[in-house]
């Protein structure tokens, strides 16, 4: 039997969002609930409007439902302990930075603006009762092979979506985390420099 997740709230220095307090990053997704469609559709417009520098929105995803060939590639990228436990998630988006325009200028805020169009898409998500959990541990050239993607794009991260699952499903090895205490480092070492 599974451990009850009674409160994930981040336990912080200061007042912030409840949305922002209550994201976190959970391993175990339901395997069997699919994705509702209205709340994919919010999270990925929410990332749709975030901002970027001269508005080059240089930002794509590809997103593979559970089920689907694309999803079962997308899992084929992933490192193999990601592969314990993201092929549950509902989704799998590759999150993907266009580090240069069609003329070959280089966008060096490129990855930045992608993230914060992650970022705004993980609020929404939450917000609207989905998990998200982010991955680096992908390889790029497997998703750039099946994605077809040009040169000047380049896959960043892989995001996993849906419904929080039974954490006693996972492997042993990483329930705990399901239910560890969240920490952060204290924001008087993360302010290097104020005036």
């Amino acid at each position: 039997m599974s451990t009850p997740i009674i409160d994930r709230t981040a336990p912080t220095e200061h007042t912030v969002l409840d949305v922002l307090a209550g994201r976190w990053s959970p391993r175990a997704f339901d395997a069997d609930t699919a994705i509702d469609e209205a709340k994919l559709s919010a999270a990925l417009e929410a990332a749709r409007w975030s901002p970027s520098a001269y508005n080059l929105q240089p930002w794509r995803f590809i997103v593979a439902r559970r089920g689907t060939a694309l999803h079962a590639q997308v899992v084929d990228s992933l490192v193999e302990f990601n592969q314990l436990w993201a092929p549950h998630a509902a989704v799998l988006i590759v999150a993907v930075a266009e580090t240069e325009a069609e003329d070959g200028t280089a966008i060096s805020h490129a990855v930045y603006d992608l993230g914060q169009a992650v970022a705004h898409l993980s609020v929404q998500a939450h917000h609207d009762g989905l998990l998200v959990h982010q991955m680096s541990g992908f390889d790029p050239e497997v998703v750039r092979e099946f994605a077809d993607l040009p040169p000047r794009f380049a896959a960043t991260t892989v995001i996993a979506i849906g419904e929080l699952g039974d954490a006693a499903a996972l492997p042993e090895g990483i329930q705990q985390g399901e239910t560890a205490p969240r920490v952060r480092r204290p924001i008087d070492e993360t302010v290097i420099l104020s005036a």
